[in-house]
């Protein structure tokens, strides 16, 4: 007997239902059966700059997405940038999602700028053998000025911050300083007095001393022991208390796309300053050789690339202008004949505004001297091979054009004496000479006048028998 066609329809559409059913089953269970919720973890590593901030910016709003309990920050930096540390603490600030900053792992740190990020996030701790402090302002582009790194700022009382320029800029600095990191701390409810003196005297503080006065909140282990030791506690966000529930909750670490990772290498000075000097390399040996291509596209994105990373970074103009400078001397060099004043002072220029580029002495964004020295002699040894290749063609006889006749040899197509026809440089002239010459005699031309060659018979060979081509 044979089935219905609707029996053969429903049957497999039933079986697909029981499967739906099914994984919506799992999926629920699975649901009931997870941890409480989630917690984003950040790793924040090395100088804080531009790449920093748009991390944390990503961190805060995957965070926001996935409705996480407590986005974790794990520090461990030297410093970096004013801007990009000022940007990261007011994004902190306007997070809705409650920010824990965590020195990690033992033998981390958060100097300087990371100081400052640690004092703005909602909770504050540190791994037992992390320190943090000399959080004292160094100079930085977009300042205009300031102290070294852990240079105290005078005391209020002091004549001697006004007597000159330097000084009244390092205590103002200092001042603008302390009075950023008091509002913090007093915002979070942590020792200001502290956070003071690591701006005024570049003070620094191991983990279980910053906890004993006040600095960060406790000292854990791990992510496991400080989200058990914090569970329960109640922070300000957005002007709202909030009691944290970080029980049972799952991990999850964040970790940079490919463009963050593009915009950290870009925006290393060391990188930036490569792909400028290949951008203007590149363009100049297009200008030199149009139609080439290559060269001249390689250069046009290297160099606005250089661009981007330089509108990132605290540059000075003074040094990008010396470079462009020297490196047009050593280029003059190799049409100019001015015996290696050219080139050696564009040399010097161009390692002079190579040091002064980027105007910060924070660590992490100062040019490599040792990269500035290989790139100048690389430059020196390009310039003095041009100059070499240049000096060694004037000193080769011309081989081309009317001077390339004079000094050529040939021989007679026919005798005579007077005017006659030669073959020279594969080609029949008509020639004139004083002295008799025999047909196939071998000759010399001494000079031209105008498409008649002056030629005489050439003594270093002998007449040859064989008749003309």
């Amino acid at each position: 007997m044979h089935r219905s066609v609707p029996s053969l329809v429903c049957r497999p559409i039933a079986w697909a239902a029981l499967l739906i059913l099914a994984g919506l089953a799992l999926a629920f269970a699975a649901e009931r059966d997870a941890p409480g919720g989630v917690v984003v973890v950040a790793e924040v590593e090395g100088a804080i700059g531009p790449a920093t901030v748009a991390f944390i910016d990503e961190a805060i709003v995957e965070a926001q997405r996935q409705e996480a309990r407590l986005l974790v920050l794990r520090l461990d930096t030297p410093g970096g940038l004013d801007t990009a540390m000022r940007s990261i603490i007011k994004a902190i600030q306007a997070s809705p999602v409650p920010v824990a900053g965590y020195v990690a792992p033992s033998g981390a740190r958060a100097a300087s700028a990371g100081t400052y990020i640690l004092y703005a996030c909602h909770v504050a701790a540190m791994a037992p053998g992390t320190n943090l402090g000399a959080a004292t302002p160094v100079q930085i582009g977009g300042l205009g000025g300031g102290g070294q790194e852990g240079e105290s700022a005078p005391a209020d009382g002091d004549d001697e911050a006004g007597q000159g320029g330097g000084s009244a800029m390092t205590k103002k600095l200092v001042n603008d300083a302390a009075a950023y990191i008091r509002g913090l701390a007093e915002l979070r409810g942590r020792n200001a007095d502290w956070a003071e003196r690591a701006v005024r005297e570049g003070a620094s503080l191991p983990a279980a001393d910053a906890a004993a006065i006040g600095v960060v909140d406790l000292v854990a282990r791990d992510l496991d022991e400080l989200l058990a030791a914090i569970d329960g506690r109640e922070v300000s966000v957005q002007g709202t208390v909030r009691v944290l529930d970080t029980s049972d909750s799952t991990l999850v670490e964040l970790e940079p796309d490919w463009q963050l990772r593009l915009l950290a290498i870009i925006s290393n000075p060391n990188v930036a300053y490569i792909l400028m000097l290949i951008g203007i390399y590149g363009l100049i040996y297009e200008l030199a050789n149009p139609g080439a291509v290559f060269p001249g596209t390689v250069g046009a994105v290297s160099l606005l690339l250089a661009l981007y990373a330089f509108q990132l970074l605290p540059v000075n103009y003074a040094g990008v202008a010396l470079i462009l400078l020297g490196l047009a001397l050593m280029i003059a060099e190799a049409f100019v004949p001015s015996f290696g004043a050219l080139g050696v002072g564009g040399i010097v220029v161009f390692v002079v505004g190579s040091l002064i580029l980027i105007d910060t002495d924070v660590p992490g964004f100062g040019l490599s001297l040792p990269l500035v020295l290989a790139v100048a002699i690389a430059s020196a040894l390009l310039l003095f091979f041009v100059v070499a290749m240049a000096i060694g063609s004037l000193r080769r006889p011309v081989v081309s054009g009317a001077e390339g006749l004079i000094g050529a040899r040939g021989h007679a197509k026919v005798g005579f004496c007077g005017a006659g026809s030669v073959h020279v440089l594969g080609e029949d002239w008509g020639a004139r000479s004083d002295r008799p010459i025999d047909a196939g005699q071998a000759v010399r031309v001494t000079g031209r006048d105008g498409l008649v060659l002056i030629v005489e018979p050439d003594p270093s060979e002998p007449t040859p028998s064989a008749k003309e081509p």
